[in-house]
């Protein structure tokens, strides 16, 4: 299994784990930490555009996690985003916007036991 195979494995455990009655958020968690642009480090990177990197960052280090609003997620991801992730799983963007306030720090933090984003395997 190389390195990208494990870190789809280590992040589709971490969704099941924290997404609990809705999977198909869960999947939305997925494609935000693996398949959206830039994959996790795009996701950082969009919590630092909206001026919230210092929260995604405590949910990175092996510190305490930092409690995130769903008015934080909305600014981190912006409404557009959200309110297609609540189209997609059927949910109203608000519901969305809470439900990945209390996912996504969880999901992070697990990615990132060492303090640290995973870096990619060197291309050969």
């Amino acid at each position: 299994m190389g390195f990208l195979d494990q870190l789809k494995a280590q992040a589709e455990s971490a969704v099941q784990k924290f997404s609990g009655e809705h999977p198909q958020l869960g999947q939305e968690v997925m494609n935000l930490v693996h398949s959206g642009p830039g994959g996790l480090n795009g996701l950082v990177q969009q919590f630092q555009a909206g001026g919230l990197g210092h929260l995604i960052q405590s949910w990175i280090s092996t510190g305490p996690n930092q409690p995130a609003s769903a008015q934080q997620i909305q600014q981190a991801l912006g409404s557009d985003r959200l309110r297609q992730i609540a189209a997609r799983v059927g949910l109203d963007p608000n519901v969305v916007a809470q439900k990945l306030s209390t996912i996504l720090p969880q999901v992070v933090n697990h990615l990132t036991p060492n303090g640290q984003l995973p870096q990619a395997a060197p291309q050969k």
